[in-house]
């Protein structure tokens, strides 16, 4: 009898591994899970605890990357989903780039997170090269989930700090869409009292969708809100319905949180919420 793996349906994660600060892998992991998908991460980098500690270990993980992807593929792993995080250099993103060109198929649904920069500034580590090829790796994705500066950059649309007009994001993600991906939300839109995440999808109508501003921003919610996406795209939930859950659960998280008065590095206390996901 033939052996084959391919009985769940699967995620392959690609995203740094972090053991403590909840983020990247170690929450997505957990997030993916609990919505009834396989996850198999592949690891970019192992941090002891993020880099915005005092101090961390860390271990590159690119030179192993590919010989990982060589034994899914001795397995003949079949993936629901690739979905993507965090990458530190421009040999990575280019071994994603070859890792989604392999491994997807026609009911593969690719969901990338372009982690690039926040607050108007791209960060430190990302260079001019890097910045060119996530461009070009975009072009793979069904679904990409950038924040509004990740938008700017990736449109060469100049970030201001001021009031953004709603046709002026829209511009963005229309431009963004014809890159290739058909689905897109662009995130951490501040409209005064509120948090927009601006939701586009090919031939409908675009949404603002709005929740109260609370707390400060906290580490990790961007990787918990692409796992549910990307685990709810596998599962064909509608993608509108897909934003308003993901950002109303980070919302309890981030809440509760401030109640265990949690340091902001830490991330945010979503163990306590897990199972309402599978409602």
């Amino acid at each position: 009898m033939t052996v084959t793996h391919n009985q769940q349906p699967k995620i392959a994660l690609i995203n740094d591994l972090t053991g403590f600060g909840k983020c990247s892998i170690a929450v997505q992991l957990p997030v993916i899970s609990v919505l009834g998908i396989q996850c198999c991460p592949m690891p970019t980098s192992v941090f002891s605890n993020h880099t915005a500690y005092d101090s961390f270990f860390y271990t590159d993980y690119t030179k192993h990357m590919n010989p990982f992807a060589a034994e899914w593929k001795k397995l003949d792993l079949q993936f629901e989903g690739i979905c993507t995080g965090f990458l530190g250099s421009a040999q990575q993103i280019s071994i994603v780039s070859d890792f989604i060109s392999e491994f997807k198929n026609d009911r593969t649904v690719v969901v990338i997170d372009p982690v690039m920069g926040d607050n108007g500034e791209k960060y430190s580590t990302y260079t001019y090269k890097m910045c060119r090829l996530m461009k070009k790796l975009i072009c793979y994705a069904d679904i990409i989930t950038p924040n509004l500066t990740e938008a700017c950059i990736l449109t060469d649309t100049e970030y201001h700090n001021g009031k953004w007009k709603i046709s002026d994001i829209e511009k963005m993600a229309q431009k963004l869409s014809s890159f290739g991906p058909s689905k897109i939300v662009i995130t951490g839109i501040n409209q005064g009292q509120y948090v927009a995440n601006f939701c586009f999808e090919q031939g409908k109508s675009h949404k603002i969708l709005r929740t109260h501003r609370i707390d400060h921003a906290r580490f990790g919610t961007g990787d918990i809100f692409s796992a549910i996406i990307a685990a709810d795209a596998v599962n064909k939930v509608p993608f509108e319905l897909s934003v308003r859950k993901a950002s109303n659960f980070i919302k309890k998280c981030i809440i509760r949180s401030a109640e265990l008065e949690m340091p902001i590095t830490d991330g945010v206390a979503f163990e306590d919420f897990l199972h309402t996901l599978k409602r």
